[in-house]
Formats: structure tokens, sequence, C-alpha cells
């Protein structure tokens, strides 16, 4: 009960000082702001050319020739000087 009464006494507080914010800025600051017009820029058409695309696809081959391995027998043979 005592958490309903708190809530109550809150609402009727923040209502009574909106009410008096409300009341002092009729009274003191009773000018309104006149807010400018806005104005929506007109959308102007922007054509872009782009080149026309080839079709054709060029592929290059490239061919690696594959590391042969030596044996032992042709290691020792090129350690080896005649």
């Amino acid at each position: 009960m005592k958490e309903v009464k708190n809530a109550i006494i809150g609402v009727i507080t923040l209502a009574i000082t909106t009410a008096g914010g409300l009341l002092i800025n009729k009274f003191v600051g009773g000018e309104e702001e006149e807010k400018p017009e806005m104005v929506t820029p007109t959308q102007s058409n922007v054509i872009i050319n782009l080149p026309e695309q080839k079709k054709d696809t060029v592929v290059k081959k490239v061919y690696v020739k594959p590391v042969v391995k030596k044996t032992e027998t042709e290691k020792r043979k090129e350690e080896l000087d005649w």
C-alpha cells in the first residue's frame, strides 16, 4: 500500500511541476518562435554514360616446369669432380 501511495504522490508532483512550467512559459516567454518553412530541393536528373562492356575474356596460360628431384646417386655424381 505504501508503494501505491508513493506512486500517486509522484504522479501528482509531476503534474503540478508540468502545469507550473507551462504557466511560466505562457506569461514570461509567451512568444513562440516562428518555424521556417521547410523547402525541399528539386531533384535533378543525373545521366551517367558507361562505356560498353567487352564480352571477350582473355585467358593467359602460364606453364611452370616441374622441379625434378635428384636421386641420391645423381647428387653424388655432381659432388665428384672428374
